[in-house]
């Protein structure tokens, strides 16, 4: 009982430390770059409300480099819009493929 017990504590700290594919690895394939990056405007009621954050946005980019859709996936709705109308403006190099694209866009007073 002892020798399957060991047995099985040295197989799950090996397993522990193997490391394992995963969904992180896949999204680090190389990311477009960005040809035309547009700041956005701080709104003006979250800077008097003192607010501030991080907006996270999935864009869905066109082989030609322009925004074809986004996804907000996090971030204060006041900062939302914002980092929309800017993100709408962006563009990224051109490619044989449509491509998704995480962005977050830092808002501070």
């Amino acid at each position: 009982m002892r020798s399957i017990a060991l047995s099985l504590f040295v197989l799950l700290a090996f397993l522990a430390f193997t490391p394992h594919s995963s969904l992180a690895q896949d999204s680090a394939a190389p990311v477009r770059k960005i040809v035309t990056r547009v700041m956005p405007q701080y709104p003006s009621i979250a800077r008097t409300m003192r607010i501030q954050g991080t907006v996270r946005v999935d864009v869905l980019v066109e082989p030609n480099g322009k925004v074809k859709s986004f996804e907000v996936k996090g971030g204060h709705p006041l900062l939302v819009q914002s980092a929309e109308d800017a993100l709408r403006e962006w563009k990224w190099e051109a490619t044989s493929h449509e491509s998704h694209e995480i962005i977050e866009l830092k808002f501070n007073p």
